[in-house]
């Protein structure tokens, strides 16, 4: 086993099929099959189980990816302390946060730092929190509830460390004419995994099925069709009041807050890096 058939695995899973990994990595299909055939014969499991042109991850694959990431993870910081121009930084956010937060201190750190690079990539915050565990991503900046809605979220989480950046006021946006005060009849949120979906589920889906009231969730794609869902008068949408002052938004809405929702850096407890340090720094300027 080495880094190079690591690295092939993972391109593979990444892919879906060798034909995949293979353009990826400019190599023939048959050089990835005999590096894939001779990594489980090293091994003496099966990391794949093949029906036809399918592959499936077996139990012993999916242990397997595990530390083939946590060992990319640790050559890229090796690169990084031995030779810090090469220095690659992974970065993931919600699009909440990545619109309205990190266009500033992403230059800041351009300026500071022009060496090295930021892969900046949005999602949810389950799965941004998951990819940080997972080694996938090196840090993330995600949405943590107040203590009472806790129950359902991935934070606190024993591997990470957490740093407070901003405290966002989460906003219930209704059309023009909706009752005050009054459990939406239909709610605009981004996908599953989404903490501020999680919170407005929380504190209206919930409650209002409880008193034998159904309220229509809507999934949308990203902020910009919530609040054109808004403006059409067909739900009322969920977002940080930074995004809502973002989107120029027609005057006559009603605009109630839901709470206080903390925007942290998460990072394993393990995880160095100047790069990372940098960005945490420009990062507590936010506020």
């Amino acid at each position: 086993m080495d880094l190079v058939s690591l690295d092939i695995f993972r391109t593979v899973v990444e892919e879906g099929s060798v034909t995949g990994a293979a353009r990826r990595l400019d190599r023939v299909q048959s050089n990835v099959t005999t590096r894939l055939r001779q990594l489980e014969a090293d091994l003496g499991v099966a990391l794949f189980s093949r029906d036809g042109r399918r592959m499936t991850l077996t139990h012993e694959g999916r242990v397997l990816l595990d530390y083939a990431h946590r060992l990319q993870s640790l050559v890229a910081e090796a690169r990084a302390a031995l030779m810090p121009g090469a220095e690659r930084l992974r970065l993931g956010a919600m699009e909440s946060t990545a619109a309205s937060r990190l266009p500033g201190p992403l230059a800041r750190f351009r300026a500071i730092r022009p060496d090295a690079v930021i892969d900046l990539v949005t999602g949810p915050t389950d799965r941004l929190v998951g990819d940080v565990v997972g080694h996938r991503l090196d840090c993330a900046l995600v949405a943590r509830p107040p203590i009472r809605l806790l129950a359902d979220d991935p934070l606190p989480h024993p591997e990470l460390t957490e740093r407070t950046v901003v405290t966002e006021d989460l906003l219930l946006v209704a059309p023009a004419g909706a009752g005050e005060n009054q459990p939406p009849a239909a709610l605009a949120v981004l996908e599953p995994g989404c903490t501020y979906r999680r919170i407005a589920e929380n504190l209206l889906v919930r409650p209002a099925a409880a008193e034998g009231r159904m309220v229509r969730v809507h999934q949308l794609n990203s902020y910009h069709a919530v609040m054109a869902c808004v403006a059409a008068g067909t739900a009322s949408g969920v977002m940080p009041r930074s995004v809502f002052n973002l989107l120029a938004p027609p005057e006559d809405l009603r605009v109630r807050s839901l709470g206080p929702v903390e925007t942290v850096l998460v990072a394993r407890r393990d995880y160095r890096s100047a790069g990372f340090e940098t960005l945490a720094a420009l990062l507590a300027e936010v506020a």
